[in-house]
């Protein structure tokens, strides 16, 4: 559909849709641009504030995920008026709030129509340096991948909407999600990062498929070395997956070679989307203690090295 779309041709626009990245970037001036960028979703969890949580997270993290710091949010509603008590849409609010205050960034508003099902989330602007702007198209051969968040999101809330995953899986997959990537943002600016993305909803291998295509590169990712959520592995293998998983599947097919030797489940888990999921960084192995060292000291929790960097090969993934 976006191809029908004619491109914006001004210079001022540093990133916008051609690739597919997380947000917009606007230059003001020299030293200044401004990030934006727009999500929003039906309930992934039962209680209302922590969806607000996890909603505001989820929005936000596509600024960080260009490098960027987040100022303002305005809040997206879509109510089922009647069918559901006000207090439900109260609740929400707050927990979007909160998070944003967590982000150090303000809500100055936003705006509600009637819907029959319930959705959430925000338009989010920032601000970044022009000039260290991280986009998903900078990837190079010789790079390292670092992921900071365990995947798995989308089958465990799968579960969830069945009664089948325990208290402590819900609390644990919640947290992962209310998580904030501002983080990892400071770390890559940091280390000088040549590439990064968010992973949401097109799941591990749709993200790398669009930073890979992008950069004009091809993404080795280690199977073995890619970060499950606790109990993701025995939600797939209950049968809980969530419809993206079978189109993320379906149509990355085509971008990516399979040599890894990992049981069907844990290939298929590459492929499930996820909610405010983690970055997703290229930058040269040089790089990457300088990005541990100022994760940790902006109060990250983990990063795994995922894969590498390599030469266009004939495609864009490769899975080993």
């Amino acid at each position: 559909m976006l191809k029908e779309l004619p491109p914006v041709v001004d210079p001022r626009v540093l990133v916008e849709s051609d690739t597919i990245d997380d947000a917009g970037v606007y230059m003001l001036d020299e030293r200044t641009a401004l990030v934006f960028t727009i999500d929003f979703f039906t309930p992934i969890v039962d209680d209302a504030r922590d969806f607000g949580r996890i909603a505001a997270a989820n929005a936000v993290s596509d600024v960080y995920a260009m490098g960027g710091r987040p100022l303002v949010g305005v809040n997206v509603a879509c109510f089922p008026d009647g069918e559901l008590p006000p207090h439900v849409l109260s609740e929400i609010l707050l927990g979007g709030r909160e998070k944003m205050d967590e982000a150090g960034a303000l809500i100055v508003g936003g705006h509600t129509v009637s819907d029959r099902e319930l959705k959430y989330g925000l338009a989010v602007v920032g601000i970044v340096d022009p000039s260290r702007v991280v986009a998903n198209a900078g990837a190079r051969e010789g790079d390292v991948l670092v992921l900071t968040k365990p995947i798995g999101t989308g089958v465990m809330t799968t579960a969830l909407k069945s009664d089948a995953l325990d208290a402590d899986g819900l609390a644990r997959v919640t947290g992962i999600m209310m998580e904030l990537n501002r983080a990892a943002a400071e770390a890559m600016v940091e280390a000088r990062a040549h590439a990064a993305t968010d992973v949401t909803g097109f799941g591990l291998v749709g993200h790398a498929v669009g930073m890979a295509e992008a950069s004009g590169v091809t993404l080795e990712l280690a199977i073995d070395d890619v970060p499950l959520i606790d109990g993701a592995l025995d939600a797939i293998r209950a049968g809980y997956r969530a419809g993206g998983l079978f189109a993320n599947e379906h149509y990355y097919r085509q971008f990516t070679k399979v040599l890894s030797r990992a049981d069907a489940h844990t290939l298929e888990l590459v492929n499930d989307p996820q909610t405010s999921g983690g970055m997703l960084v290229a930058l040269p192995e040089s790089r990457l203690e300088a990005f541990a060292e100022a994760y940790n000291v902006s109060g990250g929790k983990s990063h795994w090295t995922v894969g590498r960097v390599v030469g266009r090969g004939d495609k864009p993934v490769v899975l080993s």
